[in-house]
């Protein structure tokens, strides 16, 4: 059932009088209000309730409202807190005030002036929905992942390095029941072979010649959250088998120990290589491609929604503005058209590097085509070339520059990609006098 239009409203506090008529004051307001009257009530569940905005005592029968706030800010992102307490405790809900929270009020306080500043503070608030896209094709996939946020199937993201896929598997685990507990992400490209198992599972003390203390390891960590397995494709044989184990029985053993340790986490998974091929050539078991692909979802590259260039350039651009405190205001116009005009073959990581960086060389308030792609303004239009006979040098070094700058500057990532070898690479770079600036 959707909230209402007003938003919902956390309440923690334990007077019976107080609360009792703040939650009918909010009902009546055509707010939907919780009430825990307790700080453990509210750790409890308050996640489970996503509140629009929290009204808090900060003196509790179990524990302060400042401890509450501490444990509840990183999970609940930007949901503003507003603090009630009495006059003794104004230093206290200053500091909280200097820490995040959105503001505080002094009992005994006007309901109609609490009410109205609750409003305010629900007005602010950044709305949630499209977060994913601007796009036909995103707001497909967001409504998808609002149905099976709350379930327990595993999930597999499929598409191209790049398109957003892990911000999708996070945009679940934000939005379900699990939302207070960890998100851990795993590169399964990134980790060593040799070390794969020990990571993901964990060892104890003495396993191995290194091994001087117990390691906890990401299935373990995930406890009751979710397990994001990035390049799934990449995992070896062996680990396969385990990692089967783990979704078909919820247990898994550390390396060097006998104990069997059961595990409650959502196992989501990515890839960007063409799994059914991986099968038939034997480099990926079969029962766990099945079981992995319960709900599969495709995330489309961004060359596909043209429509979330900009809003996306935008969201970057003032994320960007603000962490660097640089005055940026937007982009020009010919910038805009260069945006909808290029392939993008990075996807939203390369717009994501390109506007960074164009925001943080920026000297006027908006950013021109010449920050956004600063070496390629001759080479803009490749994708309007007739043929690749008679422009490969320079066709090549865009295509090249283009992915590198996308894949962050990774060498082995960008091969990958490109579907050649390291070497094959290297030795492309040379020749077209390219370089890598991670």
């Amino acid at each position: 059932m959707s909230p209402p239009e007003r938003g919902r409203i956390g309440v923690v506090e334990d007077d019976p009088v107080l609360g009792g008529t703040l939650v009918q004051r909010l009902k009546l307001e055509g707010y939907a209000p919780v009430w825990w009257q307790t700080g453990h009530e509210a750790l409890k569940s308050i996640c489970a309730a996503r509140p629009d905005l929290v009204v808090c005592d900060i003196r509790l029968p179990d524990m302060s409202g400042e401890d509450l706030y501490v444990q509840m800010a990183p999970v609940l992102g930007g949901t503003p807190f507003l603090f009630v307490t009495a006059f003794g405790q104004i230093e206290q809900a200053v500091r909280l005030v200097k820490s995040g929270a959105a503001d505080y009020t002094v009992k005994p306080y006007d309901l109609t002036e609490l009410l109205e500043r609750i409003e305010q503070l629900i007005a602010l608030r950044p709305r949630t929905t499209g977060v994913l896209g601007s796009s036909e094709a995103m707001h497909h996939v967001e409504a998808l992942l609002r149905r099976v946020a709350n379930l327990d199937s595993t999930l597999l993201f499929m598409g191209e390095s790049g398109v957003g896929k892990e911000v999708a598997a996070r945009f679940v685990h934000e939005n379900s029941t699990r939302a207070c507990e960890p998100f851990v992400a795993v590169n399964c490209a990134a980790i060593p072979s040799e070390l794969m198992e020990s990571q993901l599972f964990g060892h104890e003390k003495g396993a191995f010649t290194s091994a001087q203390a117990r390691h906890h390891g990401y299935v373990e960590r995930a406890r009751n959250g979710v397990l994001f397995l990035d390049e799934i494709g990449e995992l070896p044989l062996l680990m396969q088998s385990k990692l089967l184990r783990v979704i078909e029985e919820r247990a898994f053993t550390r390396v060097g120990g006998e104990t069997v340790y059961k595990t409650n986490a959502r196992i989501i998974c990515a890839t960007n290589a063409k799994l059914e091929a991986a099968v038939a050539e034997g480099r990926f078991r079969h029962d766990l491609y099945y079981r992995i692909n319960v709900i599969s979802v495709d995330v489309p590259p961004l060359r596909d929604r043209p429509d979330d260039i900009l809003p996306l350039a935008q969201r970057f651009r003032r994320e960007f503005a603000e962490a660097f405190e640089r005055d940026v205001h937007g982009f020009t116009p010919a910038a805009e058209h260069r945006m909808l005009g290029h392939l993008w073959p990075g996807n939203v990581r390369e717009l994501r590097n390109r506007v960074e960086r164009a925001v943080v060389l920026a000297q006027a308030p908006r950013i021109g085509v010449d920050l956004l792609f600063p070496s390629d303004r001759a080479e803009a239009t490749i994708d309007l070339v007739p043929t690749l006979a008679e422009v490969r040098d320079k066709a090549e070094r865009y295509h090249i520059r283009a992915v590198l700058t996308g894949a962050g500057g990774r060498i082995e990532e960008t091969a990958k990609l490109l579907g050649i070898s390291r070497s094959t690479l290297f030795e492309k770079m040379r020749r077209l006098d390219i370089r890598s600036e991670a």
